[in-house]
């Protein structure tokens, strides 16, 4: 099926054309599961905890990647509806060549401060030092993680979703096959785990980089380009509620990481990273979804076509609520065998992974609606409110209820604390979806 950015979707095409992209995420979610799964299974439980105390850092620093992709593919695709195509493609060339050169200095600081991060993490020992091993290794790769990110938006803006997934499909057996020769064949541990990873991040941004650095079909190429500082500020203001959103996931992890060290030492950092390994797979769902649909939003509102952002909305709407009750049952459903694939091996982990497991999946009936609505309002180019919805729902709410609900139930508090926020964070998205209805005439 042939689907262009200016098409009326229909439900069929709407899935079709937003399918690659949310395969994309929940691959790139997949391979990152698979790391933890070897690391649990093959090294042991406290380089497992290490590896789940250190990468929201790691995430933190690559979340650069997120904002040139999202904020910049909504002003390209806004700007090819406007019929601006020259200027679509100087724009992409100019924002790949400056998150290629922010990478370079962010892992240069990153391997700098990895171990000053993980000791005020709380990790000391074998702990500390698997931290700071998995990190420096990951952080080379850091570059190449960040234009993988930002192609995962571009690909979709050029018209090439299928053409994503491959990519993303093709970094991730990278990393399975790779941790399976260098975790469980060759013994290499951590350092092992951290190579496949980097490896695989290397092939997800270089592949892309060398098929629009060649002519090609797609909408866009790399060609030379005039800095345009009013652009930049423009993506970089409109993929701040990307940012943010990353940045917060990342600093709200660690301070859950915190707050389980406190309450249940290291076993609560691997249940916590239990559940994230499969949380994000879940979520990631959605964040291809909005990713998916964004250029579309963004073609249509520079088109001025106010009847297919009506009906681009209103069917997504519906598509997120029926994904969000079957993420809920799944989780509920499958939280023991989920639990023991990871950490089967000790019982007392294993119980405390599936109680917390069967009161954090409730958070999915309701993190599908926030994630969406943060990522149409960054596709309308309103990088304000986008950014007060992740800000918020990230953030704020997260922060407040980890830090209150556990005074009132101790470990079963932490796992509440993200039901409460993302409950929080659906009511104010459908608050601003009512609010800046008539502005935008959806």
């Amino acid at each position: 099926m042939n689907i262009q950015l200016s098409d009326h979707f229909t439900y069929q095409k709407l899935l079709h054309f937003t399918l690659p992209s949310i395969g994309m995420m929940i691959f790139t979610s997949i391979y990152g599961v698979v790391d933890g799964f070897f690391v649990s299974n093959f090294v042991g439980k406290t380089p497992f905890a290490a590896v789940n105390l250190i990468y929201p850092f790691l995430m933190i620093l690559g979340a650069f990647g997120f904002m040139f992709g999202t904020g910049g593919s909504a002003l390209i695709a806004k700007t090819m509806g406007m019929g601006r195509m020259e200027k679509a493609q100087q724009l992409f060339s100019m924002l790949i060549f400056l998150s290629a050169v922010t990478g370079v200095v962010i892992a240069a600081l990153g391997i700098l401060f990895v171990r000053p991060i993980a000791a005020a993490l709380g990790a000391e020992g074998e702990l500390l030092e698997g931290c700071v091993v998995y990190g420096r290794i990951i952080l080379l790769a850091i570059t190449a993680f960040m234009l993988q990110m930002e192609f995962q938006s571009f690909f979709i803006t050029a018209e090439k979703p299928q053409l994503g997934l491959w990519v993303t499909v093709a970094s991730g057996i990278t990393n399975m096959v790779l941790d399976a020769l260098l975790v469980a064949v060759f013994p290499l541990g951590l350092v092992g785990a951290a190579l496949a990873t980097a490896l695989s991040q290397v092939v997800g941004g270089l592949v892309p980089l060398l098929y629009f650095s060649r002519p090609n079909t797609s909408l866009l190429r790399l060609r030379r380009f005039s800095f345009d500082a009013h652009a930049l500020w423009k993506t970089c203001a409109n993929g701040s509620s990307e940012l943010m959103s990353n940045l917060s996931m990342s600093l709200v992890s660690m301070l859950y990481n915190m707050q389980l060290m406190r309450y249940a030492g290291e076993d609560g950092v691997a249940a916590y990273g239990v559940m994230m390994y499969v949380s994000f797979v879940f979520i990631s769902a959605f964040i291809g979804y909005s990713i998916g649909t964004a250029p579309i939003i963004s073609y249509h509102f520079g088109a001025e076509n106010r009847d297919e952002l009506h009906n681009v909305l209103k069917k997504s709407l519906v598509i997120i609520g029926i994904c969000s009750v079957a993420m809920a049952i799944t989780g509920e459903l499958l939280a023991r065998p989920f639990s023991l694939i990871f950490v089967g091996y000790d019982e007392i982990l294993l119980a405390l992974t599936l109680r917390g497991f069967t009161i954090f999946s409730f958070s999915f009936l309701f993190s599908g609606l926030a994630i969406y609505g943060s990522g149409f309002f960054t596709a309308l180019n309103n990088g304000l409110v986008s950014a007060i919805i992740s800000f918020l729902r990230t953030l704020v709410f997260q922060i407040a209820a980890v830090l209150l609900l556990p005074l009132i139930w101790e470990i079963d508090g932490v796992w509440i604390s993200v039901v409460a926020a993302e409950l929080a964070a659906a009511g104010l998205t459908v608050a601003f979806l009512a609010g800046m209805r008539k502005k935008y005439g959806y």
